[in-house]
């Protein structure tokens, strides 16, 4: 069972999760600069449009490229939110997995719901199975210590399927919790499935992290990602 002391390196097929430390160091302004014009002090806002980002998140950018190397030269970008936590949004979020999915428009699809929509985007649970094959990538654009409410993940959760509410702490029992602390440059890579949470600051500073969901495969039928 992890340890959230423990400092030892996890590995995406292991454990659900990896650090790539560095990763984009050298692109840290340009990245903050890109994203300046968005509103501050947000717990999430979804992103679409902004076609600056375009050259970082393709299979040879140096975001995309964490990716590719998992779900190959297929791999594109899907979904893209900023979380801006300050002491102003010092926000907490309990355990449970990511779900959704953003697509262009409502087509009913065997397998596909409920839907819903946040932020006026159509979002839409698909068969769990898809989460499986993604990759989930947040892109630190400030350092996060242990008392600056890094992520909280269960190590080997992202092997359990689909976890109901009433198994989430059996789950975190046999897992064991690991906290992702971070500096500003490194981007973690999760199992898209994987349990995590994220506990309010204990000394707040700002903590912008871009977080984006990646898949290598069409949907079904006429159901489209939206895409970045």
């Amino acid at each position: 069972m992890a340890n959230p002391a423990d400092t030892a390196p996890m590995r995406l097929a292991e454990h659900g999760a990896e650090c790539h430390h560095g990763a984009v160091t050298a692109h840290i302004d340009a990245l903050q600069a890109i994203l300046a014009a968005l509103p501050p002090d947000h717990a999430g806002i979804r992103i679409t449009g902004i076609r600056d980002l375009d050259p970082y998140l393709g299979t040879t950018g140096p975001i995309g490229a964490v990716a590719a190397r998992v779900l190959g030269v297929a791999s594109r970008p899907v979904r893209a939110l900023l979380f801006d936590k300050t002491t102003a949004t010092n926000w907490s979020l309990g355990w449970h997995q990511d779900r959704t999915i953003c697509v262009r428009c409502r087509v009913e699809t065997p397998g596909f719901g409920p839907w819903s929509r946040k932020q006026g985007l159509q979002h839409v649970a698909p068969p769990f199975d898809l989460l499986t094959r993604m990759v989930t990538l947040r892109v630190h654009l400030d350092d996060v210590r242990a008392t600056n409410a890094p992520l909280r993940v269960a190590p080997g959760s992202h092997r359990c399927g689909l976890v109901r509410t009433s198994d989430i702490d059996t789950v975190i029992r046999n897992c064991g919790e690991r906290i992702c602390t971070a500096t500003a440059g490194d981007v973690w890579m999760y199992a898209t499935p994987i349990l995590h949470a994220s506990d309010a600051a204990l000394h707040p500073a700002r903590r912008r992290v871009l977080q984006i969901d990646f898949a290598a495969e069409d949907l079904p039928g006429n159901l489209k990602w939206l895409g970045i």
